[in-house]
């Protein structure tokens, strides 16, 4: 008898339905076809092990299995649930009429347990689409999928209850979640806050620049400065996510696996702070069994690199293409995938190897040529895709031991959120384009012009500091953040002055 199943392939951020036909007849082969690796051939034996602990007996015949389309490869053990309810529908154990209603995935453990497995916010997103009644998998994952609505879903927690529940035996309950209810509840938790940052008000002032705009930034420092502590911060000041952000976001941390079973949906802004040992592989996505890097997982966050003249030289160079077009695009022989990557780039490092070069107090023991050759580890190309450049000293006795309380991030972000309604409403008619970070050189002509004065500022400025000639567009783009924040509609000079002292390593001699 010929059945069919219904899973799903998950191919970058997106899912496609795929079908499993099981037919059983005559024999005693059992062969699975359709572009399988080995973890899909291996549920074989998962199959059997979980069917005989429940009492049930797989039919000694031939089994087919065909997962169609048969050109998309099916990877991981996700197939062993809908595998195992095909065969014992083919072989008549139990009704099959209300199997085309239904995408069941999971991950059967040798007692017929089921596993949790990935990528289930793109699945049910596309089983609504694909006008099923119901998603059937496990209960770890039921609140990820619940989040999408018109879709009945099933959590189990073992195979007998799938049997029993397609049999009529028993009733499941779908699992409810109130996604917006959720959501909004969540919005703006958050265990740091800019409070807890003593002095440092110069670079408070800078972050919150670099959020207002969705600016790259670099803090260069000594140990001890709170270059660590004040990037962690910078996501309590980032505008709330909207809901589809959050969906957005939460498809890309759901394929990666990164969903725990009591979250339904994101809220809160990532923060990615990888370690410098990582490969590029691993930053930038791919490898045998593609998967988003820390780039696509600080999608609509923070990306932040500590120390990072540490960081091989081929992992950063590999960042410039999706620094500017905001997604990754892995090809290899056999795919080709695409992962949003729009995130914002938070840099660290020590002046040079001893890190106390330009230090207040201390001497900087390093030998001449050093601190330039230090700073050469990062590429002009990357550099000139970091907008802002701040120098952090270390905080004097008296401001640590101040009792007085420093401004909170809410107070921070509220001011932020504020520019970025002006950008919104200044970009509202071009695609792809929502701060000024993101603005073009056309774009850069028509919103972003000095007047009389401020031109002479700048061309004063890039005489006498020797700015490069790359350093013209970003100090105009964050001038005209900085303009925003005061919600001023012209860029004055004020704003212009204030936006080239943000390109300290742009500066002749300022490395020795």
């Amino acid at each position: 008898m010929l059945v069919k199943t219904f899973g799903a392939a998950v191919q970058g951020i997106n899912a496609t339905i795929v079908t499993i036909e099981v037919n059983v007849s005559q024999g005693i082969r059992f062969m699975i076809v359709g572009l399988p690796d080995s973890a899909v051939r291996e549920s074989h034996e998962r199959v059997i092990s979980a069917l005989k602990y429940n009492n049930y007996d797989l039919p000694r015949k031939q089994i087919i299995v065909n997962m169609a389309p048969a050109d998309i490869r099916k990877e991981g053990s996700a197939y062993d649930l809908p595998l195992a309810i095909g065969i014992m529908a083919a072989a008549e154990k139990i009704p099959h009429e209300a199997l085309d209603q239904y995408v069941i995935m999971g991950e059967l453990s040798l007692d017929g347990s089921l596993q949790p497995i990935k990528g289930v916010l793109p699945i049910a997103i596309k089983a609504r689409e694909e006008k099923f009644k119901g998603f059937i998998l496990p209960k770890q994952n039921a609140r990820e999928a619940a989040v999408v609505n018109n879709l009945d879903v099933y959590g189990v927690e073992n195979i007998k209850e799938v049997i029993e529940f397609l049999k009529g035996e028993i009733t499941l309950e779908p699992t409810i979640v109130n996604t917006r209810e959720e959501f909004y509840q969540q919005l703006n938790l958050a265990d740091i806050d800019f409070s807890d940052v003593k002095g440092q008000e110069n670079v408070k002032r800078a972050l919150e620049v670099a959020a207002a705009g969705g600016h790259n930034i670099i803090l260069v420092g000594p140990p001890g400065a709170g270059k660590s502590m004040l990037a962690k911060r910078i996501p309590t000041i980032l505008p709330p996510l909207t809901l589809h952000e959050a969906l957005e976001t939460t498809k890309i941390h759901s394929v990666a696996g990164n969903i725990g079973s009591n979250t339904s949906l994101i809220s809160q802004r990532p923060f990615r702070s990888p370690h410098h040992t990582i490969s590029d592989v691993a930053l930038v996505g791919g490898g045998t069994y593609p998967q988003p890097g820390e780039i696509s997982l600080a999608h609509n966050g923070v990306l932040f690199l500590d120390e990072l003249p540490e960081f091989k030289r081929s992992v950063l160079e590999v960042m410039r293409q999706p620094l500017e077009d905001r997604k990754i695009s892995i090809s290899r022989a056999k795919f080709a995938i695409d992962y949003p990557a729009s995130f914002m780039l938070v840099a660290s490092m020590n002046p040079c190897p001893c890190g106390y070069y330009n230090h207040p107090t201390r001497d900087c023991v390093c030998a001449p040529g050093v601190v330039q050759k230090y700073l050469s580890r990062i590429s002009g190309p990357l550099l000139d895709r970091i907008d802002l450049h701040i120098e952090i000293t270390p905080v004097p006795f008296e401001k640590l031991a101040e009792m007085k309380e420093a401004e909170s991030s809410e107070a921070v972000r509220l001011r932020v959120v504020k520019a970025r309604e002006i950008q919104e409403y200044r970009f509202r008619d071009v695609d792809g384009v929502y701060c000024n970070a993101q603005m073009s050189s056309k774009q850069l002509r028509e919103y972003a012009q000095p007047d009389e004065v401020g031109s002479e500022l700048l061309k004063s400025a890039m005489l006498r500091l020797n700015l490069s000639a790359r350093a013209y567009d970003r100090i105009l783009k964050v001038a005209r953040t900085i303009a925003d924040l005061d919600d001023s509609e012209n860029i004055l000079s004020q704003h212009l002055a204030e936006a080239i002292n943000y390109r300290n390593l742009d500066r002749e001699g300022w490395a020795g």
